[in-house]
């Protein structure tokens, strides 16, 4: 990228995803300006540009992203004490990567909207490896003109990436994709668990079903997961619960039944209550074996 076309990129949110998501408009040349909550990991520290607030990074770039946990988060960082909308001009544009209510993304963006400036929800899917490969699946939703204006950055940090709709879709897209997860990562739980208990080596069945009908990338990953013991977080079950809970109340809101999604909700529920909710959210299968008395294989495997 030569100097003429790097372009004031504004970033808040440096965490597991934030981070390498960040890190990739960097090394694609562009000057970046970076506020986070906690320390600023390396490289981002030396590489780009560390303001003292959000309003500080929506004054120096023309184009802010937000990638944080959950609407109330991404509220305060738009329109609370030192917050984006402080710093924002004429022209300016935000690209909300949260995962957050739609309808509360719908007043965020006429808010900005109202400011003069441009706003696009962008969730994204595929967790800490998505985030660090720049190979993230990105749910969009805006105008044709934002989101084209916005589309060279996030395929940095992404490889499927969709405009949905407008402003919202993006975000229903993303409980919906949600709603999908969850229901694999039990489904994936529950057949190994019960291979496991009745006496057939977990891997190999893994390893059979992979290439069958049955075969997914839950299967092939978040199921490794399970059987080796691995659930440190790329995506944690305490973020998985509050996707969860936005789709019961969307549902509610809609009249829709999602008795599959309540069920996947209250086994997360359970992963917490047990100590589990910072786990990755393939450690949903704690709760369907503390319910069997069975683990899929021993802890430390």
């Amino acid at each position: 990228m030569t100097q003429s076309n790097a372009q004031n990129i504004g970033f808040i949110g440096l965490g597991i995803m934030g981070a390498p998501m960040a890190g990739h408009l960097l090394d694609a040349g562009h000057r970046l300006f970076v506020n986070t909550r906690g320390e600023v990991p390396q490289p981002l520290a030396s590489g780009a540009t560390v303001c003292a607030s959000a309003t500080e990074v929506a004054r120096q770039a023309d184009i802010v992203f937000v990638m944080v946990p959950d609407t109330p988060d991404v509220e305060k960082v738009l329109f609370g004490e030192g917050g984006v909308a402080a710093g924002l001009s004429k022209g300016k544009l935000v690209v909300d990567c949260s995962s957050i209510d739609p309808i509360a993304t719908k007043d965020f963006a006429q808010r900005i909207i109202g400011l003069g400036c441009g706003y696009v929800d962008a969730p994204v899917s595929g967790g800490e490896v998505g985030a660090k490969a720049a190979s993230l699946t990105i749910m969009c939703g805006g105008d044709e003109g934002t989101f084209g204006r916005v589309r060279p950055l996030l395929e940095k940090m992404g490889k499927n990436i969709t405009l949905v709709g407008n402003v919202g879709d993006g975000q229903v897209c993303k409980v919906a994709n949600q709603i999908i997860v969850a229901l694999n990562i039990a489904a994936v739980g529950e057949a190994l668990v019960f291979a496991s208990k009745a006496g057939a080596d977990p891997a190999k069945v893994r390893q059979a079903l992979m290439g069958g009908f049955a075969s997914s990338r839950i299967l092939e990953v978040h199921g490794e997961r399970m059987i080796k013991r691995t659930f440190a977080p790329g995506f944690r079950i305490a973020l998985h619960q509050k996707d969860l809970n936005l789709a019961l109340q969307g549902a509610r809101a809609l009249g829709v039944a999602l008795p599959q999604t309540a069920s996947a909700a209250q086994l997360m529920n359970a992963c917490s209550a047990l100590g589990h909710g910072q786990e990755d959210h393939s450690a949903l299968v704690r709760a369907l074996e503390a319910m069997a008395q069975h683990p899929v294989a021993p802890d430390g495997n």
